[in-house]
């Protein structure tokens, strides 16, 4: 393209001399050789018009016009008795692009890129966009690993002065890192060094991870960690002096040097504050995550300087500085720090604006805020906010920021950007034993009701187990301080002759009203009643105990049942818990205005710590105790249960506990449950949704003595994945018992799925 340009001005000069003419009138003008290109377009382009006069300089100007549009391969000029004839020989136009060979990339994205770069079919053809195409499709190759990617182009001439472009495109072998040098560390050794990098040779998760392909974003994120772990073990003056890749001459084997300077360990000699801290220094000092003595440590700093600030924060400085002035001696390799405080001018929140709701309503997200419109920001508010509609659970990702207001000095306003999932599931359950085989549950449930915050869900059971038909509704803001009103009708059918259950069958009506009354801020009591009706069948296989029952009571029981709960959730967050705990007592009785007469305890405590990075422990444990009252037992049919998904994986779902002599599992009246999981995401992905976890189960039901010793500790151990997926929930686990009895019934393997509406 340059070549023609060149011969283009130099034909124009040559052609500047030969028009060596007297200057004349343009009587008309007249465009030949044009076939697309409408001869208004070409007026449109010329710099002179019928009545200019033209000479020597207007005519070189002119072609130069032409030319700079692009439309052209060559122009000339010529004057036939005062006419201005523009002679015009057009460039190709693309009449087809054709890739060969690319099986990595969509044709359709290739072409879609091209056409960003001016390359698509119906263009005007030009060489160098050719090339810049080119070019972008071998460094789409690249970021994908493949450098020894080779792409060849030809372009035919075809009727009508158009051209088919065709590339043929050898995509190549990923290359793979071959090895990793590093040069110049001696306080740590080269693999430890390594474990902190993505980037890696070749291992077994190579394949999911990608870990093993070079990337340059990936090669800086991986220099910082290694800055962060030298910073943080003391090493102040560690410096990073360069890094060579290399490739083969084959373009498959990569080579990463990194050359580095470790310099001297150091430690603190003293740490001070200074500057207006508004608050009691001896409140400041206990936030200094450092002291004199410790080994230097940037994170601890970092650590510092953010926590004075969130505590200036909460009285209203959201602008707050908060420097660490460092004073270095290199002789004796120590540091101190004097922490210089600015607390700037306190400020108020001026608006808070809300984006991203589509469906839900603003009041149901404001309703949650502890910050309000019009008070000093208070940055424990705004986290405790954001918290609280994290844990509506009706969106995907919840976003806060304060930005100061343009023109103020002590405004600011806090946008809540949230991304909306959808609240409203039909969950299908699933579980596969040797000796049930696959069954399966499901249900609709909407958390959000035309975007009110209420929730409304649906039960429908057809097992061969449980049949269960229910309908629940709960307004979470019955009263605008947060008191809570549900409303339950079920009917529910137990049929146990397909469990390891002793034998019966049960019909059960019940419908109920309960409410939920907040009493602190991550604490709440709920309290209900609902009326039951339960009719009682038992078969010739039925356990004795159970005939017992029917005899002294009868097979048709009512119970007015009252409940009351106490709870209390600190979670971070109930998107991606990472710490914090979940506390619930529950107590159920059968009051005594009916036939029954007992009552149900249960406690659970679930407690989330941070281990290190991604990683998180889950600690679960239950306790349930039943008994009857007023000379009455625990109706059987109010036993506790285990085995299975929520309590010990790995066994039969019901399947632990007391057994009649026939071997039939009976429940007992005291349940206890112990869960430890540790969860971390999957490796080589940072996807928040995915999370693999291993656990250790515990679980065991008790009853009273003279029963058969089968109630006892059972153990399990296994892994899981849990996917917050666009469809809902799947969870998958496979455990397998530690301590199995003879008696006991297996189930190790295990899932749940859901499906979004």
């Amino acid at each position: 393209m340059k070549l023609k340009k060149l011969a283009g001005l130099i034909s124009l000069l040559c052609m500047s001399r030969a028009w060596a003419i007297e200057p004349f009138v343009i009587k008309d003008v007249r465009v030949e050789g044009i076939q697309r290109t409408e001869a208004g377009t070409v007026f449109s382009y010329l710099p002179v018009k019928v009545g200019d006069t033209l000479d020597d300089q207007k005519a070189a100007a002119a072609i130069r016009a032409l030319y700079a549009t692009g439309f052209f391969n060559d122009v000339r000029l010529k004057v036939e008795q005062g006419v201005l004839v523009v002679l015009v020989r057009e460039r190709p136009s693309i009449a087809s692009i054709e890739l060969n060979g690319t099986k990595d990339l969509p044709k359709d994205q290739i072409k879609e890129n091209m056409k960003y770069a001016g390359l698509a079919e119906a263009r005007i053809f030009d060489k160098g966009v050719l090339d810049k195409a080119v070019q972008e499709l071998k460094r789409q190759y690249v970021a994908r690993g493949k450098y020894g990617v080779s792409v060849k182009t030809t372009v035919t001439e075809l009727a009508r002065n158009r051209v088919g472009i065709v590339f043929d495109v050898v995509e190549g072998e990923v290359s793979k890192i071959k090895q990793i040098n590093l040069i110049g560390n001696h306080a740590f050794e080269e693999d430890e060094l390594l474990e902190l990098m993505k980037l890696s040779t070749p291992d077994w998760m190579s394949w999911f991870s990608k870990n093993d392909q070079y990337s340059k974003q990936k090669l800086s994120a991986d220099m910082e960690a290694m800055r962060s772990f030298y910073m943080d073990n003391g090493y102040l003056e560690f410096n990073i002096d360069s890094t060579q890749v290399s490739i083969t001459p084959d373009k498959k084997d990569i080579y990463i040097t990194i050359n580095l300077t470790e310099g001297e360990k150091y430690t603190v000699s003293r740490v001070g504050v200074s500057g207006n801290t508004l608050v009691a220094r001896e409140d400041i000092e206990k936030l200094i995550q450092i002291k004199a003595g410790d080994t230097f440590s940037r994170k601890a700093l970092t650590e510092t300087s953010k926590k004075i600030g969130e505590r200036l924060g909460q009285d209203g400085y959201a602008f707050a500085n908060v420097n660490a002035i460092p004073e270095l001696d290199k002789e004796k390799h120590q540091v101190g720090f004097n922490f210089v405080i600015d607390p700037g001018q306190r400020v108020y929140v001026r608006r808070i604006n809300i984006a991203g709701n589509d469906k839900t309503r603003d009041e149901v997200i404001r309703r949650e805020f502890r910050q309000v419109e019009g008070a000093w920001f208070d940055v424990e508010k705004i986290k405790m906010s954001k918290q609280r509609v994290d844990k509506l659970n009706f969106f995907a990702e919840v976003n806060m920021e304060t930005p100061p207001v343009q023109g103020t000095a002590d405004q600011v306003d806090v946008n809540v950007a949230v991304e909306e999932k959808s609240t409203g599931n039909i969950s299908v359950g699933a579980g596969f034993s040797n000796n049930e085989g696959l069954t399966l549950m499901a249900g609709v449930t909407q958390a959000n009701v035309f975007g009110s915050g209420n929730h409304i869900s649906t039960q429908v059971n057809t097992s061969k187990i449980n049949q269960v038909y229910s309908l629940s509704y709960t307004n979470p803001y019955f009263t605008d301080d947060g008191v809570s009103r549900g409303f339950d009708i079920y009917k529910r059918n137990t049929d146990s002759s397909s469990t390891a259950v002793s034998e019966y069958s049960a019909r059960t009506l019940g419908a109920g009203i309960r409410f939920g009354v907040p009493i602190a801020e991550d604490v709440s009591i709920s309290y209900g009643l609902a009326f039951e009706k339960i009719d009682i069948a038992l078969s010739e296989l039925s356990s004795t105990r159970l005939t017992g029952y029917v005899d002294d009571f009868g097979a048709s029981n009512t119970s007015l049942v009252g409940t009351i709960g106490w709870g209390r959730d600190s979670r971070d967050s109930a998107i991606y818990t990472t710490e914090g705990t979940v506390q619930r007592a529950f107590a159920e009785i059968a009051l005594p205005v009916l036939d029954m007469r007992y009552y149900k305890l249960n406690y659970q405590h679930q407690w989330f710590y941070p281990v290190s990075g991604d990683f998180t422990l889950l600690l679960n444990g239950e306790i349930g105790v039943a008994a009857g009252y007023g000379g009455e037992p625990v109706p059987f049919f109010k036993n506790f249960y285990a085995g299975g998904t929520g309590s010990v994986r790995g066994y039969d779902s019901y399947s632990l506990g007391p057994r009649d002599f026939n071997d039939q599992v009976l429940g007992g009246t005291k349940r206890v449950v112990g869960n430890a999981e540790l969860l971390m995401p999957l490796p080589g992905s940072k996807e928040k949704s995915v999370r693999l976890s291993g656990f250790i189960d515990a679980g065991a039901v008790y009853g009273p003595g003279d029963l058969p010793g089968s109630a006892g500790l059972r153990y399990s151990t296994g892994v899981a994945v849990t996917w917050l997926s666009p469809m809902g929930p799947i969870k998958f686990s496979y455990a397998v018992p530690l301590n199995k009895q003879p008696v006991d019934r297996l189930q190790e393997l295990q899932f749940t799925l859901g499906s979004m509406f």
